[in-house]
């Protein structure tokens, strides 16, 4: 008797193949995991990693939870001045884990990341072989973006410790690469010239390089 063809065994059609904003999504089943769901960005393409043991109804819940929970982080990540900023250093961990996931698919993993009122002359440094990080407090006034940028920076320096093409590479994945540098660029430039930000907030001993090994 003619009929439609069963549904193929792979991913059910409810579950979503793209999320809201176009990019792909992929499902991972891990005999591994028992009971933990987690999602990470993994070059442009959104990851949900779920048990193996997990049906197909529990498969679409959760990815379609894991999807909203993407999107929430990826709006607080964008969020101008204004927005809500990272200013404990339990918050600037965890963000740095946000976007360890987001740009490098979780690989650059600190082992701790905090901010610090004794670097005059960088934005930021990193110890690879610990996998410390630590930011200057004088970011803090700064736009998100630019933040965001500096502690990329960092993380990624505990997958490439040198400045080499392959370190450039791996921060070609932030759209705000170039447009971040060049704005610590003209901080440093101002500052260097005794001019002053609007807000008062102190900048000075900055320069252009900004970061260490």
């Amino acid at each position: 008797m003619a009929g439609s063809s069963p549904p193929r065994s792979g991913t059910p059609a409810a579950t979503p193949l793209t999320t809201a904003d176009g990019a792909p999504v992929e499902v991972r089943r891990s005999a591994r995991r028992r009971r933990t769901v987690a999602a990470f960005w993994e070059n442009g393409t959104a990851v949900v990693a779920i048990p193996a043991s997990f049906s197909r109804a529990q498969e679409r819940e959760w990815v379609h939870r894991m999807l909203e929970k993407l999107r929430r982080q990826g709006e607080r990540g964008s969020r101008g001045a204004g927005g809500r900023r990272p200013r404990s250093d339990t918050a600037l961990a965890a963000h740095a884990a946000e976007l360890s996931a987001k740009y490098f698919g979780g690989r650059a993993v600190p082992s701790s990341v905090r901010w610090v009122g004794n670097q005059n002359s960088r934005w930021g440094s990193a110890t690879p072989s610990d996998g410390t990080i630590r930011l200057s407090d004088k970011l803090q006034p700064m736009p998100q973006w630019v933040i965001d940028y500096v502690l990329l920076h960092e993380l990624a320096h505990l997958l490439v410790a040198g400045h080499n093409a392959a370190f450039w590479r791996l921060l070609e994945a932030y759209p705000d690469t170039a447009r971040a540098k060049a704005f610590l660029e003209g901080v440093s430039f101002a500052t260097s010239r005794g001019i002053t930000p609007d807000n008062g907030d102190d900048m000075a001993d900055v320069d252009a390089a900004g970061f260490s090994d």
